[in-house]
């Protein structure tokens, strides 16, 4: 079972890669983004699981933390270059 569970992340995590590389805008590259971390992380606790070693579940957290803030940090870039492009 978990095995299946395995395997879908990694599909699903495959789908928001081609998201992201073909997404038509930033945001939706964003969201692809962000997504590819959510998965990576839940990939990170099956594996976690899998294996009887607990210790990756606290790489998993610290992995949901920096893609939080990685996420933030582009949004507010990308937001910023938006606003000095208005002023020009």
């Amino acid at each position: 079972m978990y095995y299946v569970v395995t395997i879908a992340t990694l599909v699903t995590m495959a789908l928001a890669l081609v998201r992201a590389l073909r997404g038509p805008t930033i945001y939706d590259r964003l969201l692809a983004a962000n997504m590819f971390g959510t998965k990576t992380v839940l990939l990170l606790s099956v594996v976690a699981f899998l294996s009887g070693r607990p210790d990756f579940l606290d790489l998993a957290l610290v992995y949901a933390l920096i893609n939080f803030i990685g996420v933030i940090a582009v949004l507010e870039f990308s937001r910023a270059r938006r606003d000095v492009e208005k002023e020009s």
